[in-house]
């Protein structure tokens, strides 16, 4: 900044110097030359002069404020190093344990539903009816079994498909989720002043999605727990018609002379 404003002092010199001794070089002699440049110099180290500096203290003051007050650079390195440290800390332990292999199943058709089911990745969803099929057998055709056991099969079969297949999406939504918390972790270790309410606000969005998820996955099992009581509520009333029936055919027996 000083070397800046010098330079600009230096050239209005050069500038008034050569626009005043034009007129007057040819008659002046070179005592008045220099009793010229020297009235020019004074009033420029004076009077802008001073003006200059105290633009110079005002610039350094608001440079000073904003490093110090507003955006201290001594606690935001410590920040940057205590996430930094975080993430050395936690990063290859957390990988690990994400990397165990969980997967348990032995026989061809369980391995492959198991795979389906653990991959997290909803461009398998298509295929997870088939393997469910295979592993849990199809719904009975129309003359193997009572119309109301069929359709106890189906929706109940439905609703744990459907469930299956939210918790898959959710799987890989919270692969998302993690990466944009890594992402997030990457950049405030690296952040520069000033740029904490941007990734407050990113974080908070990411936490919005994870909220929204969340809601889904909890509705899923809602629907699935609704289904189970409905389902052993069906039960109870074929168990009451089935008693009303048994009980009328008793009475038929008896009523019998």
């Amino acid at each position: 900044m000083k070397n800046r404003f010098s330079g600009k002092r230096i050239m209005a010199i050069t500038v008034v110097s050569s626009t005043l001794l034009m007129p007057v070089a040819a008659n002046a002699g070179l005592a008045d030359i220099i009793t010229l440049i020297t009235t020019i110099t004074s009033t420029l180290q004076d009077g802008i002069g001073t003006v200059l500096g105290g633009i110079q203290t005002l610039n350094t003051t608001a440079n000073n404020f904003r490093q110090q007050v507003l955006f201290p650079v001594t606690l935001i390195n410590q920040a940057k190093a205590f996430v930094g440290k975080i993430r050395t800390q936690f990063s290859t332990p957390a990988g690990e344990i994400h990397a165990i292999e969980t997967s348990s199943a032995t026989l061809v058709n369980p391995q492959q539903f198991e795979s389906l089911l653990r991959h997290g990745q909803s461009g398998t969803l298509a295929q997870l009816q088939p393997a469910f099929d295979k592993l849990y057998t199809p719904v009975p055709l129309l003359n193997d079994a009572p119309p109301a056991d069929r359709n106890l099969m189906d929706v109940d079969d439905a609703m744990a498909v459907g469930s299956l297949k939210i918790a898959i999406i959710s799987d890989q939504t919270t692969e998302q989720m993690l990466s944009v918390a890594d992402g997030i972790e990457q950049q405030a270790a690296a952040a520069a002043p000033g740029s904490a309410p941007m990734l407050t606000a990113q974080a908070q969005v990411a936490n919005l999605q994870n909220q929204a998820m969340l809601q889904r996955m909890l509705a899923a099992e809602l629907r699935q727990e609704a289904t189970r009581l409905a389902h052993y509520n069906t039960l109870r009333k074929r168990s009451a018609e089935a008693t009303k029936q048994l009980r009328d055919h008793m009475q038929q027996i008896l009523s019998r002379p």
